[in-house]
């Protein structure tokens, strides 16, 4: 058996891994690249596998870095099963049309500008007809339930704890009349995170693939987080200026409001209006909604309490262009939920160009900021960013709330791994950038005496 790695390798984004055997071919995954746009041009194509030949594509959930390029790969001839738990079947669904209609739009403004500049127009990376093929695809997965995704390949999936749905996998090929397992973490999400149910180790296998996103540093305590953000949001609230948070639609959004309308049952914070101005996010709690048998006992509790419907009135979805745009002449303190997560894109950017520039607007930064993007510049503390064009000054606050992570800081990593170390697996460390992959990496040699792999971008493994 091999391992070829597409993705996620050296970086966060655009995990893809190639899995072959004697008798199949599969991949995990099949994510897009996203950040600058060095990163971004490695998304014109899917990853270089023979997709006619291919069996099976597994998911381990639903954000655009793990399946984005599922059309691309229906471009080039796939037409097998594409194997998910049924939430993340809702939400790829959701995920791959969005993305349709940013790259459209996308697209259609940077055409606008080469034809006035005499230069041939950009095609689509694909069309609609590819991504509801990608869609017609998907087949259910269930948790803890062994299945057959190609000949002599079984794949068990269990809680991830990162988003609805999320699953670690574990890979077990038979070949010889013998069997070796991997275990592919997907993202790995924080004990204790709402909604979602916490994560669940395996305990044996020969290999395990595992990511590392945030494997150089632990995140803020939850509670110490919460706190923070409403400390930040009180004085937002005294500055009388906006609030913006761009978040992911799935997953961190969720988690945001829920914190939220705990903070306004609590007496935490006086309730003000929060509009959640992603069309995507809307429909991802509604998926959400869809799936109360994911979630943990206190989002159950929540749910039947009552307190959560009473909330809703103070949060307002915006579905329209021209009711965002409306946002930006509200007067006083509000807070604008958008997308997309790392400021690279989506309606955020038009609410950060309309209110960076003023001393009283707070920025509220809860995920991942991947090298290269808006998010990142911000995080980094860059005086001046430009958005359409445009340089914007930046006398807004940013503000970093890492604690609010859907991944597991390192010391949760370790605890994952923990269940593992006494079969003592190989190791290989992915999905994180290079100084967060080798400070993991150190600490597990150090602590196991076991020293992982660090693959790069087509490097291929041997089991």
């Amino acid at each position: 058996m091999k391992i070829t790695f597409y993705g996620a390798a050296g970086g966060v984004t655009g995990a893809s891994y190639f899995c072959e055997s004697e008798t199949a071919r599969i991949l995990i995954d099949c994510g897009m690249f996203q950040g600058n746009k060095q990163s971004e041009t490695m998304n014109k194509k899917p990853p270089p596998v023979d997709y006619r030949n291919l069996d099976a594509i597994v998911l381990t959930h639903a954000h655009l870095d793990h399946c984005g390029r599922l059309p691309l790969a229906v471009k080039a001839g796939y037409s097998g099963p594409v194997f998910a738990t049924p939430a993340t079947m809702d939400l790829v669904a959701l995920v791959l049309r969005d993305s349709l209609k940013v790259q459209n739009s996308d697209l259609e403004k940077m055409n606008r500008m080469l034809v006035r500049l005499g230069k041939p127009k950009f095609e689509p990376l694909y069309d609609e007809q590819e991504v509801e093929q990608a869609i017609s695809l998907l087949k259910p997965m269930a948790y803890h339930q062994p299945l057959i995704v190609a000949p002599g390949m079984e794949i068990i999936v269990r809680e991830a704890g990162h988003i609805l749905g999320s699953g670690t996998l574990k890979l077990t090929v038979f070949e010889e009349k013998k069997k070796k397992s991997v275990i592919f973490s997907g993202d790995v999400g924080a004990k204790g995170m709402p909604i979602v149910r916490d994560p669940e180790p395996f305990h044996e296998a020969d290999m395990v693939i595992m990511e590392s996103t945030y494997g150089d540093r632990d995140h803020k305590p939850l509670q110490d987080t919460i706190n923070e953000a409403i400390d930040i949001i009180r004085e937002a609230l005294h500055k009388n200026g906006k609030i913006l948070v761009p978040s992911f639609a799935i997953g961190r959004t969720q988690d945001v409001l829920y914190y939220i309308e705990q903070a306004f049952r609590q007496g935490g914070l006086p309730r003000f209006p929060i509009y959640i101005d992603s069309p995507m996010a809307i429909e991802a709690s509604r998926i959400y909604m869809d799936h109360p048998e994911l979630f943990d006992e206190e989002m159950l509790e929540f749910i039947r309490s009552g307190e959560m419907e009473r909330d809703k009135g103070y949060i307002r979805p915006t579905q329209s262009a021209e009711e965002s745009k409306g946002l930006n002449y509200i007067k006083g303190t509000c807070m604008i939920i958008a997308g997309s997560g790392m400021c690279n894109a989506g309606r955020i950017q038009h609410h950060l160009r309309h209110n960076l520039w003023k001393p009283e607007t707070s920025v509220l930064i809860v995920g991942y900021q991947a090298a290269g993007t808006l998010g990142r510049k911000l995080v980094n503390g860059e005086k001046t960013v430009k958005i359409y064009g445009e340089r914007i000054a930046v006398r807004a606050a940013i503000h970093k709330l890492g604690g609010f992570s859907a991944h597991a800081g390192q010391s949760e990593l370790l605890k994952w791994f923990n269940a593992l170390a006494p079969i003592r697996p190989r190791i290989v460390l992915t999905h994180g950038e290079d100084i967060a992959r080798e400070t993991l990496s150190g600490i597990l040699t150090h602590r196991y005496g076991i020293q992982p792999a660090l693959p790069e971008y087509g490097e291929t493994i041997s089991i």
